[in-house]
């Protein structure tokens, strides 16, 4: 029985599907203004476990993720410049060259960190300015249900007029109005400090704005929390089964998707809540505005593994917050590689009639923690713990080669995707192996020292010589 942590719940819940082996499942994808940063990448990560995990299970997901191109003020409220905005000045370029350039570099970044793409019928990435026409057609709902109202800025939805409102959070209107109290209102004709914005008009602040549409009340834009419903609304239908994202959307972002969907259809949105925690940096959250991050280019140009990054997320709780440090990935970098030295057995034509059994078993229990809310690091620990039996019981290439496979498929560490040798590193270790044999141990010794220098390492054991990538 798979067990997820819903916040709505703010309990580890039994997960039930609506529909048995079916799976809706929502992402909130990036902001488009800008390289990603590793803490960002850290949700998206979570995101493809919780994915692979439930695939793996049985289920099939039908998995939608947005992309914001329009809309994302740099405050997560009605405040500030638009992120779209502000990163076309910095670059000198247009809103939609800037949107398309960061697009690209997520899902190069998503290509290297062995993420799979959302499946949804939506076919790709679901970009906000692709839903115009059903962000505008929820508006009209909310107005005619009066729970949206219009002032010379805007069109607000009005959140008194919602009673769950702060369901997600357990905090009550009230409580989030004492908070606000002292915020800086941009709108003056706004009815209370938490009414959100759903659409902008081309006025004040925003006459100039580079992207606008044609709607019943005038010329403008989407306010950034109106996507999500509508895109939800047009590709998966309400309601869903998960609905993901970082654990700073629940305050605002979650909580008025919630109000908006909620209220204009009068169903659910999602049964199942799951937010990741944040990445730290020195005990700070890593974030732009701090410019205390690192993106994924900055790793691989230090010469790591994309997918050690990708380990090195997997070796905390994704509910738990994790800090980030050079040495921690060194760490990790050194684990992935011997698992891509345990992964490279099955290429080597080693038998034992052990390991089958015992790898059985304790697979099973790397399947048991990952349905237990995604308990990566129990994974992990469990996968070592197959390791250390290959050496312990005797490798088999061909059990090997099957688990290989089957924990890519759950953690997605690309071991079963690595290529075999090359002829030419064969016969080198072919001709050490001759060397040895014959006790030529000045030639065996030039020949393990030349295929070091290759990057291939040798071990030699009672079954053979095998070998390791560096």
């Amino acid at each position: 029985m798979i067990k997820l942590y819903n916040t709505l719940g703010r309990s580890k819940e039994d997960f039930k599907p609506i529909k048995d082996g079916q799976v809706k499942l929502y992402t909130c994808g990036p902001t488009v203004y800008d390289y990603a940063h590793i803490g960002n990448l850290r949700s998206f990560i979570f995101d493809d476990t919780l994915r692979r995990m439930l695939e793996f299970s049985g289920c099939q997901v039908d998995h939608v993720m947005n992309i914001t191109d329009v809309g994302h003020l740099s405050s997560d409220a009605d405040e500030g410049d638009d992120k779209l905005e502000k990163g076309a000045l910095r670059e000198s370029k247009s809103v939609w060259e800037v949107a398309q350039q960061y697009i690209d570099a997520f899902i190069s970044d998503m290509q290297d960190l062995n993420v799979l793409a959302p499946n949804g019928n939506q076919g790709t990435y679901a970009r906000a300015t692709d839903f115009i026409e059903q962000q505008i057609e929820l508006v009209k709902i909310l107005l005619e249900k009066e729970y949206a109202y219009q002032t010379d800025s805007a069109i607000y939805f009005d959140v008194s007029k919602f009673d769950d409102y702060g369901k997600l959070t357990g905090q009550k209107l009230a409580d989030k109005e004492v908070g606000a109290r002292d915020e800086v209102v941009v709108d003056q004709e706004k009815r209370h400090p938490q009414d959100f914005a759903l659409w902008f008009f081309k006025v004040g602040r925003f006459a100039d704005h580079s992207m606008s549409w044609h709607s019943p009340w005038g010329d403008g834009f989407p306010g950034w929390h109106l996507e999500c419903s509508a895109i939800i609304h047009a590709t998966l239908g309400e309601p869903i089964d998960i609905h993901t994202g970082g654990v700073d959307h629940i305050g605002t972002h979650h909580t008025n998707e919630i109000a908006q969907t909620e209220a204009a259809y009068g169903v659910k949105l999602a049964n199942y809540w799951l937010h990741n925690e944040h990445l730290l940096i020195q005990n700070s959250k890593m974030s732009k505005s701090k410019g205390n991050y690192y993106t994924l280019d900055d790793i691989k140009k230090k010469s790591y593994d994309p997918l050690a990054l990708r380990l090195l997320f997997l070796q905390s709780h994704y509910r738990s917050q994790s800090n980030f440090s050079w040495e921690a990935l060194d760490a990790a970098q050194a684990s992935l590689n011997n698992f891509y030295a345990w992964a490279d057995l099955r290429f080597q034509n080693l038998v034992s009639d052990k390991l089958e059994s015992n790898y059985s078993e304790v697979f099973g229990k790397i399947v048991a923690s990952m349905e237990n809310d995604l308990a990566t690091p129990d994974a992990l620990g469990w996968f070592n713990g197959m390791i250390d039996q290959a050496e312990g019981l005797g490798a088999d290439s061909e059990v090997i080669a099957k688990y290989a496979k089957q924990l890519d498929l759950l953690l997605g560490l690309g071991l079963s995707d690595r290529k075999d040798i090359s002829d030419e590193l064969k016969s080198l270790i072919k001709a050490r192996e001759t060397a040895r044999q014959a006790q030529d141990w000045p030639k065996a010794d030039e020949l393990r020292r030349e295929l070091l220098d290759k990057g291939l390492e040798l071990k030699d054991t009672s079954q053979g010589p095998v070998w390791r990538r560096g």
